[in-house]
């Protein structure tokens, strides 16, 4: 499923929340069939089977949905192919260039 934002959308965190509640949820019946197994009351082993499977997909979900989330809230930030990093040395440079255009806007 690809979810798309045009610009001045939030970033969909409720997606990736959404996500982990369905994680949260295979994983507390794939605890419960565990449990069942262990005290040797079997009642459907397609039915584990199927949890174990639901769970990985799930699992694989939520990872890509919080990648996508991520990579959005990299593009809201504008930070997409910078690795994140400042130049603090081009900051000082262009804050140097900006107070030398006031000061000759003033005349001194």
């Amino acid at each position: 499923m690809t979810i798309r934002f045009t610009e001045g959308d939030g970033i969909p965190d409720d997606v990736l929340g959404f996500t982990e509640d369905l994680y949260k949820v295979a994983v507390v019946d794939l605890r419960a069939l565990i449990a069942d197994i262990r005290a040797g009351q079997v009642k459907d082993v397609q039915k584990a089977k199927s949890a174990v499977r639901d769970l990985f997909s799930v699992g694989k979900l939520l990872i890509q949905e919080r990648a996508n989330v991520e990579t959005l809230r990299k593009q809201v930030a504008g930070t997409v192919g910078t690795g994140g990093e400042l130049d603090l040395g081009a900051a000082r440079d262009e804050i140097g260039r900006r107070l030398a255009c006031l000061r000759d806007a003033r005349g001194d």
